[in-house]
């Protein structure tokens, strides 16, 4: 199958095992001993980014693994929010997410974004806001990232005929969502079997209560 013809949901998991630390590339297991408050010596167990090779590793001069990218594109009909579907094999299921990445040595969360945005989707686009550093599961490993949010102009010619550069495993859709129907569509796409990844989730979450307490 050419690559242009893929989809998503073509993949599929083959089987699943379990892994030793000593063959794992990209992640390791590791417990901790801590004190609770009462001073009770305790252990937690969690998952790491490895540290055996540079490729996925944070940069030293950076205080986050990477970004997450709330890409914005200005439309005459509204403001649309640029989602993507990738197979996740730890959940064996398609996931909507937004655009994300890990940070290169050198760059800021701003520039990170910008580069992964491009890559990913072929859209150009400028950085805005940065988040705080935010923690995507805390309780069971210690990667984070900055949400950024980058604006994409419509109008700009090499934002209509686009060039995504993408690597050899990477099979990625994209698509849009009124921003005012992402709550809604989270749901819908829920009810087709589509997983909705936490940072989707949330930012819909948080358009929705804005929405009902008129904030």
């Amino acid at each position: 199958m050419y690559r242009a013809n893929a989809k998503a949901s073509d993949a599929k998991v083959l089987s699943t095992e379990p892994l030793m630390n000593r063959d794992a590339r990209w992640t390791k297991l590791v417990k901790t001993t801590y004190t609770d408050p009462l001073g009770k010596e305790r252990t937690w167990e969690s998952a790491e980014r490895s540290v055996c090779t540079n490729l996925f590793t944070r940069p030293k001069d950076s205080l986050v693994d990477g970004v997450g990218i709330v890409a914005i594109l200005s439309k005459s009909s509204g403001p649309e929010l640029l989602l993507q579907k990738q197979f996740r094999p730890p959940v064996k299921k398609v996931v909507i997410e937004v655009p994300a990445g890990l940070i290169d040595a050198g760059e800021t969360p701003a520039q990170c974004a910008v580069r992964e945005l491009k890559e990913e989707t072929g859209y150009h686009g400028v950085a805005g806001e940065v988040s705080p550093s935010m923690f995507n599961d805390p309780g069971f490993c210690n990667t984070n990232l900055n949400m950024v949010h980058v604006n994409v102009d419509m109008s700009l010619p090499e934002n209509q005929n686009l060039k995504p550069e993408l690597e050899e495993n990477e099979f990625i859709e994209v698509f849009t969502v009124p921003l005012k129907e992402l709550y809604a569509e989270c749901k819908s796409l829920e009810s087709q079997g589509y997983a909705i990844d936490a940072r989707v989730g949330t930012l819909a979450e948080g358009m929705e209560i804005a929405r009902r307490w008129k904030l």
